[in-house]
């Protein structure tokens, strides 16, 4: 039953893959785009008793997680030692103040506060692998998971340029302006090309304080996994009748357990390298899965505003960024 909607969002993730290098541009965002163009116009993929639908919602769910559990093998855990303890602080200081003013950011605008949720966590983070990492857990729809990620992902991209031309403003020295460019992109790709426009230095210390971003993303889990839990907890006092629990994400596990390899070097070189091309690939797979299932009806109703607070949050992460690397 999975295998004609797995090979329809294989396709459009290898045409993703294809045109994001001729044009330079997010795989990933491309991949919901086009996603979303094909699932809206051929509406038979993804409507009730689709033959399709069985593949896409596995693609979709099943093999991002897998993606997500395998990308551990890219982090290190004595990455965060090198950093030291001032760019430590200023990552955690930027991921909470990133995640909580898109949530008031979110209220202000009156957009749904789970997508408002989604764009501060993706901006705080890691982009793309951060949003679909909590969404199972804060029970996201796909059309927010969509929103949020093509939003985070264009910020990101805007970023690339726009981020070296204020290191470069605020006359910031190359490992400073490899701090601030890692602490204010989302994709790892996005850190590099910016990073390494500056300098090989700022590029190096770029990718470097990214990594440390990602590592903080098991933690964030956790701490969603107790909001929820509690909020459960909350639910079912006040309803004796259906009582109901947080599940665990087991891909967590994993992706701490490929984190954990990393670290210790169990693993030859090529074989990471195979796994963390495995997880890059899959998870474009799943990225067109999810914009397969995506309608542009819902879209309209939200991207606007959201559009809003991306940037606005966006802006108010590279001013803190700029401030904490001054003043510190």
């Amino acid at each position: 039953p999975y295998t004609k909607g797995l090979i329809i969002s294989i396709v459009v993730a290898i045409i993703s893959i294809v045109v994001a290098k001729l044009i330079s541009f997010s795989t990933a965002t491309l991949a919901i785009i086009l996603g979303m163009i094909i699932g809206n116009k051929f509406t038979f993929l993804n409507t009730k008793g689709s033959k399709y639908l069985t593949g896409i919602k596995f693609a979709e769910k099943d093999l991002l997680m897998f993606a997500i559990a395998l990308l551990g093998i890219n982090l290190n855990f004595t990455i965060l030692a090198s950093l030291g303890f001032k760019t430590i602080f200023i990552i955690i200081i930027s991921m909470v103040f990133t995640i909580f003013m898109g949530i008031l950011l979110g209220k202000l605008f009156k957009i749904n506060s789970k997508l408002a949720l989604m764009i501060g966590i993706g901006n705080a983070v890691c982009g793309s692998s951060a949003i679909a990492a909590t969404a199972g857990v804060a029970k996201v729809k796909s059309d927010d998971v969509a929103i949020s990620i093509a939003l985070v992902n264009l910020m990101g991209t805007i970023g690339i340029f726009l981020a070296p031309f204020l290191a470069y403003l605020l006359h910031l020295n190359d490992f400073d302006a490899g701090i601030f460019v890692g602490n204010t992109l989302q994709a790892v790709g996005q850190v590099v090309a910016a990073g390494f426009s500056i300098s090989a230095e700022a590029g190096a210390n770029a990718t470097v304080v990214k990594m440390g971003r990602v590592l903080l993303l098991a933690p964030l889990v956790f701490i969603l996994i107790y909001i929820a839990s509690v909020n459960m907890k909350k639910s079912n006092d006040n309803n004796s009748t259906v009582k109901t629990k947080v599940g665990f994400p087991m891909f967590i596990l994993w992706f701490l357990f490929f984190t954990v390899l990393a670290s210790f070097e169990v693993l030859p070189k090529n074989i990471e390298n195979i796994i963390s091309a495995t997880s890059h690939y899959i998870s474009i797979i799943a990225m067109s899965a999810i914009g397969l299932m995506i309608n542009f009806k819902t879209i309209k109703q939200s991207a606007s505003k959201a559009f809003k607070v991306s940037t606005i949050l966006f802006a108010m992460q590279l001013i803190l960024s700029a401030v904490l690397i001054i003043l510190l």
